[in-house]
C-alpha cells in the first residue's frame, strides 16, 4: 500500500461539467479535507482523481508479451518480461500503486460524501449524493478487479490470495503498523467487489441523461418531491460518460468471468453458469443482438468524428473521450516507416495463422483450401482489417515488407524501425492521419473500455462450460448462436458455417471451447486481453511459451513471391508460477504482513 501524505485534488470547475473527456487536468491543490463539505466542486475533484487513474490502456501494450505480437523496441519492458526478465521488481503489468491511490480517493469520497452540501435543496442534495456515492462504489470495485487480475495468486501455504481490502481512507496520521495489512483471500475480494457493485447499482441510474417530462422522474425520487429539473441537474446529459448502471453491469460480468475461469474457479465459488447469468443481464439490455460493424469500431471514421459528448456507438458499452482532433500518437508509434511511423507493434505469424479461411475452416483443416504459396488469399476478412501484410495498403500507401522492397518497411531492414515479423498493426490506426513532417494532420481517436463483443464472447465461453455448445440455461441464446452471429458479422463461414457445426456437434464442448477462445483472440486482438486470457485459462506452459514467428517474403527468378516462415523471431521464457503476477517487491520489503505469491 502506498502511504498518502496529502490529498492532491484536481478541482472540477463545476458539478455540472460535461464528462465526454472526463475532467481536463487542472492545477493540483493541497487542501484540507474539510474544504469539501462546503465546496461541492472541490469534493467532486476528489472523485475526479479516481477517474484520472482509470486502469485502461491506450493502444496495445501487454499484447507484446503474448503470442500475438512482438515489438521492434528492443528496450521494451514487455519484451523483457516475455523473454525471461519478469520479476517482482520489474513488472510492466503492476497495478498496485495506481489502483490503491484511486481506491483511497473513492474511500475519502465515501467517508465524507454525506457531509458535503451539494445543493441548497435537501431533495437535490440527496440526488447528487446518490450519484457520487454510486460512482465511488463502482470505481472502487473496478480498481480492486484490476488489482486481482494483476496480483492475485497462490501463496506458499497453498491459498489463493487476493489483495488487502481497504475500505477507509489512509493518510499521514496513520502509523506504519496500520499500513502493514495482510492480503485477503481471492474469494473475499470477489465478494467485496460484488458488494460494492450492488451498492452502486442501487444508487446509479442505468443510464444518465436528461428527461423531458415530470412523469419520467424515477419513483424513488418522485416520492421525496424531486422534480424533473432536480433530476436533470443530478443525472442529466452533462453526466454522460461517467460510470452508470449499464457500465456497472458490464464490470460485474467481467468480474464473474475472471472468478469462474480455470485459474481461479476452485477457490472463488463462482461457477460458469453463474457467470453466464451475470453476463446475460448486460446482453439482455441490448436484446442480445451482436452490433453490426462492431468488429470495425476503430475504422469507422465518420462515427468517431461525429460522436457527441457521452454518446457511444452500438458496439461500445463504455469508452474514453475522443481526445483532440489533431491526435496522432498511435500512428507515430505504429505506422510503417514509409509513412513516418516507428512500426512498434509487429503482429506474429502465430496470430496470422489463427485467422481462418473465409469458409470458416482453420488453415490446417483438410477442408480449408489454404494455399501456402498464396497465404493471404480467401482468408477471414478480419485478417486484412487488423493486420497490414506484404503489399497491403494503408490509405494510399502500399507497404512492402518483402525482401524485394526498397524502404525501411522491409522485414528487419533497420533495427528499431522495421518489422521483425513481416507484419505491421492496422487496428487502432487511422489511415487518414498524415505524419509527413511537411503537413502533419491528426484525427480523433477513442479507447474502448468495455465492448459488447467482449461480453458476447464472455457469455459464449461461460455458457459452453456450463451447458455445452447449444445449451441456453434460462436464456434465449447459446454459445453456438453467439459465435455464429459474430462470424457472420465478420463474413466468415458463409450461411451454413460447416466448421461451426462440426464444433457444435462435439458434445464434450472441447472443440467449441477452442473455437470460442480463437474467436476471442481475433475479435479482441491488440486490446490487452490476450495476456490475461491465457493465464486465467491456465493454458499449458508450452502454449504460454509459444515462440513468436514471422514471415519472410522474396521474389524468385520468375518474379513469383516465395514465403518462408521465420520460426524463432522471439523465444518466450515464462515459468510455471507466472500464471499469477507478483506482489511488488517494494511492498513486500516494506510490509512483513504481505505474503508473496509462489515462485516470485
Amino acid at each position: 500500500m502506498k502511504k498518502i501524505f496529502y490529498i492532491s485534488i484536481l478541482v472540477a470547475s463545476t458539478v455540472l461539467t460535461s464528462c465526454d473527456d472526463l475532467f481536463e487536468p487542472a492545477t493540483e491543490n493541497q487542501r484540507q479535507l474539510e474544504s469539501m463539505y462546503k465546496e461541492p466542486s472541490f469534493a467532486q475533484g476528489i472523485l475526479a482523481n479516481a477517474y484520472i487513474l482509470l486502469p485502461y490502456q491506450t493502444g496495445p501494450q501487454s499484447d507484446l508479451a503474448t503470442d500475438d505480437a512482438v515489438t521492434n523496441n528492443l528496450t521494451s519492458n514487455y519484451l523483457r518480461m516475455a523473454t525471461g526478465s519478469w520479476a517482482a521488481e520489474m513488472n510492466p503489468i503492476d497495478q498496485w500503486r495506481d489502483r490503491y491511490n484511486a481506491i483511497n480517493y473513492c474511500n475519502i469520497m465515501l467517508a465524507n460524501c454525506d457531509k458535503v452540501k451539494w445543493a441548497e435543496s435537501d431533495v437535490l442534495n440527496t440526488l447528487y449524493n446518490d450519484h457520487f456515492k454510486g460512482e465511488s462504489y463502482a470505481l472502487r470495485a473496478l480498481n480492486y478487479f484490476y488489482l486481482l487480475r494483476a496480483h492475485a495468486g497462490y501463496t506458499d501455504d497453498g491459498k489463493l490470495m487476493g489483495v488487502p481490502i481497504i475500505l477507509t481512507p489512509q493518510d499521514a496520521t496513520m502509523s506504519s503498523d496500520e499500513f502493514n495489512r495482510p492480503r485477503d483471500t481471492f474469494k473475499a475480494c470477489i465478494d467485496q467487489i460484488n458488494a460494492d457493485l450492488d451498492l452502486a447499482l442501487s444508487l446509479l441510474q442505468y443510464e444518465d441523461g436528461s428527461i423531458k417530462n415530470e412523469s419520467d422522474v424515477p419513483a424513488k425520487y418522485a416520492a421525496i418531491g424531486a422534480t424533473m429539473g432536480d433530476y436533470n441537474r443530478a443525472f442529466g446529459d452533462h453526466m454522460r460518460g461517467k460510470i452508470n448502471g449499464r457500465i456497472v453491469e458490464g464490470i460485474k460480468a467481467q468480474v464473474a468471468v475472471l472468478a469462474a475461469s480455470p485459474a481461479y474457479a476452485e477457490e472463488s465459488g463462482v461457477t460458469p453458469a453463474q457467470a453466464a447469468d451475470l453476463v446475460a443481464i448486460a446482453l439482455d439490455r441490448i436484446n442480445a443482438v451482436v452490433p453490426a460493424g462492431g468488429n470495425k469500431w476503430f475504422s469507422d471514421h465518420t462515427t468517431i468524428d461525429n460522436l457527441k459528448a457521452g454518446q457511444n456507438p452500438a458496439e461500445i458499452l463504455w469508452r474514453a473521450g475522443r481526445g483532440g482532433e489533431s491526435e496522432h500518437g498511435l500512428e507515430d508509434d505504429n505506422f510503417p516507416p514509409s509513412m513516418y511511423g516507428k512500426g512498434r507493434v509487429n503482429p506474429t505469424q502465430n496470430l496470422v495463422d489463427a485467422f481462418p479461411m473465409a469458409n470458416g475452416y482453420p488453415i490446417k483443416h483438410n477442408k480449408s483450401g489454404y494455399d501456402a504459396s498464396n497465404p493471404y488469399a480467401n482468408r477471414d476478412p478480419r485478417l486484412a482489417d487488423n493486420i497490414l501484410y506484404n503489399e497491403g495498403k494503408m490509405g494510399n500507401t502500399t507497404v512492402v515488407t518483402g525482401l524485394y522492397g526498397t524502404t525501411r518497411d522491409v522485414i528487419n531492414k533497420d533495427n528499431g524501425w522495421s518489422t521483425r515479423t513481416g507484419y505491421y498493426m492496422r487496428k487502432w490506426l487511422r489511415s487518414d492521419v498524415n505524419l509527413n513532417p511537411s503537413s502533419v494532420t491528426g484525427k480523433y481517436h477513442y479507447t474502448p473500455r468495455i465492448r459488447y463483443t467482449e461480453l458476447f464472447l464472455d457469455y459464449a465461453e461461460m455458457a459452453n462450460e456450463a451447458w455445452g455448445p447449444t445449451g441456453t440455461g434460462t436464456h434465449a441464446y447459446s454459445a453456438y448462436s453467439i459465435i455464429k452471429a459474430i462470424r457472420q458479422r465478420a463474413g466468415v463461414g458463409g450461411t451454413d458455417d460447416p466448421y461451426l457445426e462440426e464444433c457444435a456437434n462435439d458434445n464434450t464442448g472441447a472443440k467449441m471451447r477452442e473455437l470460442i477462445r480463437n474467436e476471442r483472440r481475433l475479435e479482441l486482438c491488440f486490446e490487452n486481453h490476450r495476456f490475461f486470457d491465457l493465464r486465467r485459462w491456465k493454458v499449458d506452459l508450452a502454449k504460454l511459451n509459444e515462440t513468436a514467428s514471422g514471415m519472410e517474403i522474396d521474389k524468385d527468378a520468375n518474379g513469383d513471391l516465395t514465403y518462408t516462415v521465420l520460426p524463432n523471431v522471439e523465444v518466450r521464457n515464462y515459468k510455471d508460477y507466472m500464471y499469477y503476477g507478483p506482489i511488488p517487491f517494494t511492498e513486500i520489503r516494506k510490509y512483513d504482513a504481505l505474503k508473496q505469491n509462489q515462485g516470485w
